[in-house]
């Protein structure tokens, strides 16, 4: 697709208003950055300055026989509210006294809405009102804008698009596209996340790839005439060259652009009007900034040190009590880490549980991983002693107190001045973990830096690690969530605390290259500068290498709070763009922690196995849970749907219930019902048929603890908690998750009583989940997941 875009008129344009000391454009301006894009065909439109007198040579250049008049200022960006867009007869007459009254009213509207909402307060009417604050609104005024009117049609729903560009501190450069007009905020709120807008960073896409992420939108099956009477409206190619041309500007008027003067930070047209196959916009705005450059990353390649150190050293261990420090060494040497390449710095004592001290930080010569405990106020002398004699090539602070809090904000300032000045300066110049965090767990490294006692987190060292790793900014979160991977810990657990060095996308894009994981996890609340777009880009790495990326973004505040401009901050807001981002990189992003937790447990145990389909068979001894298949199915946005089965499988659960003398009263369909005087045969030649039944994709099955006739049975007289046989379900059902390539998930909803069998289950590799929608809900995610990144 070729564009034809003229980045010097648009230079241009910026240039003028820049040399006024104004870096927000008129709407008519706008309409000339359009213009320079080549993209869009701008209606006929003239400013009238207020000094400025109106002929009837220039009004009869505007067609047909109405004329839009809008206000012009550089205050008022929402200028319906204002009472500034007014319809008006083509009458030379009539336009000047109209826009003569136009002026009148939106002084008196505009300085009422800045008395009635105090935190919009503009610069230069700070203070005013009354009398006073209305002058001044009147003052700013700068004329009005005479503007082509266009079809009442065009302001139909779905004949109106909203398209922008935004630059994000944490992902850059944004488009987004979706219903337009003066009811977008209330489209984007009823609408499901998704349908009415959608969004992505301009970074590392396309006009046609964002345009295949548009096609999922409402908005364009109304523009295409997908819709029962609808015509489509523009064509394809049209779109697609918009979408292009706005991202070329993205990247063009970017940061990471060192050519450009100027960097967007908002470029707003809503709508564009879908009229006789054109898009006519209809109201422009954009805020622009001097060119300014982006913060440089860490070494990502030094995180080895951290992850597999050869020797540690840990300053503020206690000789005479368990604080966090002698916490922490207990749990390196529990970890296996060689006694004998550890050491801890301390004037109080020779020797700490077996482990040398030494008295000062200057006997320490570059150590691979330093571990501080210190108090925070101790920490920046801390760092200058590091960083300017190379004492270590990775720090984890764990020490808190560095910028939490209002009053330790000045002090982390400090820290990260120091540590990005050595970034600058030095080749080698260490990597800094946290502060306010627990450290990292790394299993192939024998590195454990929690803080938590063992008794208080208990590992599964006996079993070998996952191959995954969980990246989390919350230590609580990666303690509790260490048990969700059912094949075992994860290999690596980090915690990244304030991210005051290193970030989640510095461990997102390590793990993304590192040869034993297959999974990455990650919980975020909140991404540093760019660090989204980092971390975007080491997901899509990642997902490039065959792995699988989940996330969960806390934080869900409400959306366009802070927003000064356009609509697009309110309709695309920070939740909404990083979960956009972070889909389209290649992560899977879970709606809820409870949602997070199950998809961990599915994709650690399904990474390896066959996702080839959609077909779904199910069993269940209760007639309430095929109904939950069936209805869990059926729900919208499931991709999953029963199986048929072959003429094996259904001779070979014939054959099971006529030997057990049940035929009489069971059917052979799917979902399974089978009754619960079935004994454990029916129930595990029944799974094993289907998991051989080349016209099933995957098997969802209940456990049926509560049915009988079968051996599971819960006994709190027994050490395990029940009892069983060796032909059972809970004894036979990992053989089969072992033996066969395509996915078994189970469910059971028989009470706490059963959890021992379920936690059997989950210890020997298969997932389990307490319901049958929670169960199909989740693999349904999971296998569109597969199937969006090519794993299908």
């Amino acid at each position: 697709m070729q564009l034809f875009i003229d980045f010097e008129k648009m230079t241009a344009v910026f240039e003028n208003a820049a040399k006024n000391n104004r870096f927000l454009l008129f709407e008519y301006e706008t309409y000339a950055l359009l213009s320079a894009l080549g993209s869009e065909s701008v209606p006929h439109h003239r400013f009238l300055a207020r000094n400025h007198r109106l002929t009837s040579e220039l009004l009869d250049q505007f067609p047909g026989e109405k004329v839009v008049l809008k206000i012009v200022s550089p205050d008022i960006v929402h200028k319906s509210d204002a009472g500034g867009v007014k319809v008006v007869p083509k009458a030379i007459g009539k336009v000047r006294s109209e826009g003569r009254r136009m002026v009148d009213l939106v002084s008196d509207r505009f300085s009422q809405i800045l008395e009635h909402n105090p935190d919009q307060t503009l610069p230069g009417v700070e203070g005013l009102s009354g009398v006073q604050l209305r002058e001044a609104v009147n003052k700013n005024i700068q004329g009005v804008l005479i503007t082509q009117f266009l079809p009442s049609e065009s302001e139909a729903l779905g004949h109106e698009l909203l398209v922008s560009l935004r630059w994000t501190r944490e992902f850059g450069m944004v488009i987004t596209a979706g219903l337009g007009g003066t009811d977008t905020e209330l489209y984007a709120e009823r609408f499901r996340l998704g349908q009415a807008v959608v969004s992505a960073s301009t970074a590392d896409i396309c006009g046609e790839e964002f345009f295949d992420i548009f096609k999922t939108t409402i908005a364009y099956q109304k523009i295409s005439g997908q819709t029962r009477g609808g015509n489509r409206l523009i064509s394809d190619e049209q779109l697609m060259e918009c979408f292009g041309a706005f991202i070329a500007a993205g990247n063009y008027f970017s940061p990471f652009n060192d050519a450009a003067p100027y960097v967007i930070e908002e470029f707003e047209v809503n709508p564009f009007a879908l009229v006789d196959y054109e898009m006519v916009p209809l109201d422009g705005l954009c805020r622009f900034s001097p060119a300014f450059s982006p913060k440089g990353s860490p070494r990502v390649e030094q995180i080895d040190y951290m992850l597999h150190p050869r020797d540690v050293t840990i300053v503020g261990v206690s000789a005479t009590k368990m604080n966090f420090g002698r916490v922490i060494l207990q749990n390196m040497i529990q970890a296996g880490f060689p006694v004998e390449n550890i050491r801890v710095i301390t004037s109080a004592a020779q020797n700490i549980d077996g482990v040398a001290c030494v008295t000062d930080i200057a006997q320490v010569r570059s150590t691979d991983l330093l571990i501080v405990t210190v108090r925070a106020e101790l920490v920046p002398d801390l760092i200058d002693q590091i960083i300017d004699h190379d004492r270590a090539k990775s720090i984890v602070l764990i020490s808190g107190g560095l910028g939490e809090t209002r009053d330790t904000r000045d002090r982390a300032r400090q820290v990260m001045e120091k540590i990005a000045s050595a970034h600058l300066q030095k080749s080698q110049s260490p990597v800094f973990l946290g502060g306010n965090c627990m450290g990292v767990i790394s299993r192939p490294g024998r590195v454990d830096s929690f803080f938590t006692p063992r008794s208080c987190s208990p590992q599964r060292r006996n079993k070998k690690a996952a191959p995954a790793a969980l990246i989390s900014q919350s230590g609580a979160f990666a303690v509790v969530r260490m048990a969700s991977f059912v094949s075992g810990d994860p290999a690596y657990n980090i915690t990244v605390g304030n991210q005051m060095d290193l970030t989640i996308g510095d461990f997102i894009t390590w793990m993304a290259d590192a040869d034993d994981i297959e999974l990455i996890c990650v919980y975020a609340e909140g991404f540093q500068d760019l660090d989204g777009l980092h971390a975007c880009r080491g997901i899509a790495k990642a997902v490039g290498n065959g792995k699988e990326v989940l996330v969960y973004k806390a934080g869900r505040t409400p959306e366009g709070k802070k927003a000064t401009s356009g609509h697009t901050a309110s309709v695309a807001g920070d939740y909404m763009v990083c979960t956009a981002c972070l889909s389209q990189a290649g992560a899977l992003v879970a709606d809820t922690i409870e949602e997070f937790d199950g998809l961990v447990s599915l994709a650690s145990t399904l990474h390896k196995k066959q996702v080839s389909g959609d077909r779904v068979a199910a069993l269940s001894s209760a007639g309430y849970e095929c109904v939950g298949v069936a209805d869990a199915l059926e729900s919208k946005g499931s991709g999953l749907r029963l199986a048929k089965f072959s003429d094996t499988t259904r001779k070979t659960i014939a054959g099971l219930f006529e030997q057990s003398e049940l035929k009489k009263i069971m059917d052979v369909k799917n979902p399974l019902d089978i009754t619960p005087a079935a004994p454990d045969i029916v129930y595990t030649e029944s799974i094993k048929a289907m998991m051989q039944d080349p016209g099933i994709d995957a098997v969802v099955v209940s456990l049926g603890s509560l049915a009988p006739a079968t051996s599971d049975t819960p006994d709190a007289n027994d050490p395990k908690g029940f009892v069983t046989t060796e032909t059972s379900l809970s004894s036979l059902l990992p053989q089969f998750s072992a033996t066969f390539e395509k996915p078994l998930v189970v469910f059971n909803d028989a009470g706490s009583a059963h959890e021992p069998i379920n936690n059997r289950l989950r210890q020997n590799g298969v997932p389990v989940f307490n319901s049958a929608r929670q169960a199909v809900t989740l693999l349904s995610r999971y296998t569109a997941y597969r199937k969006r990144i090519g794993r299908f």
